[in-house]
């Protein structure tokens, strides 16, 4: 925040989108209160503090919970959709990748990848 109470520079999700065009993968921190934030934010939503500061992370977390999404094999077949809770303490939405999507258990432990698509960079998991 500057002097006028404005935020100056870019965006929270443009600071991330561009981390993970560079093949980084970063969540901001709280320098109020100690807390991880994801999805990126102006204000700490633990706290309401503006002194968020971005922090690179490695990306170990557990498959809080998991669905499998139908799609017929032309269409590009089955696929997973997760939440995932990294060890920061932060939970996101993603994919569990490399082993079959009826095979994401909850529980198991899984660590990020940057993985490039048509549309960008994305983040998905993999079985740790």
């Amino acid at each position: 925040m500057d002097d006028t109470g404005s935020f100056a520079g870019p965006g929270p999700d443009f600071v991330h989108a561009e981390a993970l065009k560079e093949g980084r993968f970063i969540i901001q921190e709280c320098a109020s209160c100690g807390n991880h934030v994801f999805m990126p934010r102006i204000l700490c939503p633990h706290c309401g503090g503006a002194r968020l500061k971005w922090t690179p992370i490695e990306g170990h977390g557990k498959v809080y919970s998991t669905t499998v999404v139908r799609r017929k094999s032309e269409q590009g077949g089955d696929y997973n959709v997760s939440l995932i809770d990294l060890q920061e303490g932060v939970r996101l939405m993603s994919r569990v990748e490399e082993i079959e999507p009826a095979a994401v258990r909850i529980g198991m432990d899984v660590r990020a990848r940057i993985v490039e698509t048509t549309s960008g960079n994305v983040l998905t998991f993999v079985p740790a």
